[in-house]
């Protein structure tokens, strides 16, 4: 694969302008329609790769910490369509969390955390803004 930086699966939310982008994992660690966590200083993330959407290619980095039970299981959760929008369901209590805000469906106070994410090349990048 070539060097070209494909920016999928943002957030929809804008990109912070101090936007530092570090490589997670590879692009070969990711499971087509399915989460895996990885480790990005203390916190886990959970990333999303849907390779087949009716938008293409898609890429999403949400907490791994289920806010309800504390667990984290996040990237064990099963991915699927609520009103035309992408969720995961915690495999715990099984509410629903937007894939591209972190909005819970059904608890809008408990959100998950979110991170612009990239494929650059073969590598999977997060955006952590700098302070």
């Amino acid at each position: 694969m070539g060097q070209s930086t494909s920016a999928i699966a943002e957030p929809r939310q804008a990109i912070e302008p101090h936007t530092h982008w570090r490589s997670l994992c590879s692009r070969w660690d990711l499971i087509a329609n399915s989460g895996v966590v990885a480790l990005l200083d203390d916190a886990q993330i959970a990333l999303f790769h849907l390779p087949h959407t009716a938008d293409g290619e898609q890429l999403y980095a949400v907490a791994n910490r289920d806010p309800k039970s504390g667990a984290n299981v996040i990237g064990r959760g099963l991915i699927g369509e609520m009103g035309g929008e992408l969720v995961v369901a915690s495999p715990m209590f099984k509410q629903h969390f937007r894939l591209h805000d972190g909005s819970c469906v059904e608890y809008p106070e408990q959100p998950l955390k979110v991170w612009p994410v990239r494929l650059n090349g073969d590598s999977v990048e997060i955006g952590v803004v700098r302070v």
